[in-house]
């Protein structure tokens, strides 16, 4: 295990380094042109995966829903900007894969659409995520969860160099990464949940920070939202109704347009 760690830290420096040679990273003067020209829409799980489960549908379908809506928007109203879905169906998608397409297409943006439950009913409200470790044991469950879509993957052993999602120990790595995109995933994190409260009059948990494997191993700031609980009853119902998805996607969409404006006026 040991020798196994350290070799996941020594990709990890590499794979950094690599990015900064590239142009990855935004440093210097690029930093300062930055525009956001490229958006990748992930709908989270799919396929085999459900994700979780209310009483009468599925994450896997409210999320694509809901990235299908906010990529339409995105098209249609910011056609200088290119949307690139990680799934448009209901199919399976490796967690590697997802951040692997984002990468591969030099995207700007990338932003992961869950669906949250527990086990207590009462629980409501939505919750956008960045790349962190703040309060780890808190957000442990939820980050188990979303993580643990790994271990449905083919050879996941093999791929993902012996990381086990329901270990706190396979975390410690997650910090060597993403901190070059934090302060713009946290300013994109914030304008999703400000825009939920004050225009789509929906209850904020607030942004969080969380170790999810596609915020981790994606190469631009990125969040993960988390619209909403499964396992309350209301907000099930209105995740699944169409004046709730669309009211969810034009949120989504205009913190999306007003940190494009943000970036660009830089």
């Amino acid at each position: 295990m040991k020798r196994r760690r350290a070799k996941n830290i020594l990709i990890i420096s590499l794979l950094t380094f690599s990015l900064i040679m590239t142009g990855f990273l935004p440093t210097g003067e690029r930093a300062s042109e930055f525009k956001l020209r490229r958006v990748v829409i992930d709908a989270g799980h799919g396929g085999k995966d459900p994700g979780t489960v209310g009483k009468t549908s599925r994450e896997k379908d409210v999320a694509l829903s809901l990235a299908l809506k906010l990529g339409q928007y995105i098209e249609e109203l910011m056609p200088e900007v290119e949307v690139i879905y990680t799934r448009k169906s209901d199919t399976f998608i490796e967690l590697k894969e997802r951040a692997s397409i984002a990468n591969r297409n030099r995207a700007d943006l990338f932003i992961s659409i869950h669906c949250n439950a527990t086990t207590t009913g009462g629980v409501y409200g939505t919750e956008t995520f960045v790349m962190g470790n703040k309060n780890f044991n808190a957000n442990f469950e939820i980050v188990k969860r979303e993580n643990a879509v790994i271990l449905l993957e083919d050879d996941y052993e093999e791929n993902y160099e012996g990381f086990d999602p329901k270990s706190p120990e396979s975390y410690m790595m997650f910090n060597l990464m993403q901190k070059a995109y934090f302060a713009n995933s946290l300013s994109l994190a914030e304008k999703i949940e400000n825009d939920f409260v004050t225009r789509v009059n929906r209850s904020s948990r607030g942004v969080k920070q969380a170790p999810f494997y596609v915020l981790w191993t994606t190469s631009m700031p990125s969040v993960l939202v988390e619209v909403g609980f499964l396992s309350n009853a209301n907000e099930e119902r209105y995740l699944n109704s169409k004046d709730g998805q669309t009211y969810i996607a034009s949120g989504l969409f205009r913190a999306v347009k007003a940190y494009k404006e943000e970036i660009e006026s830089l």
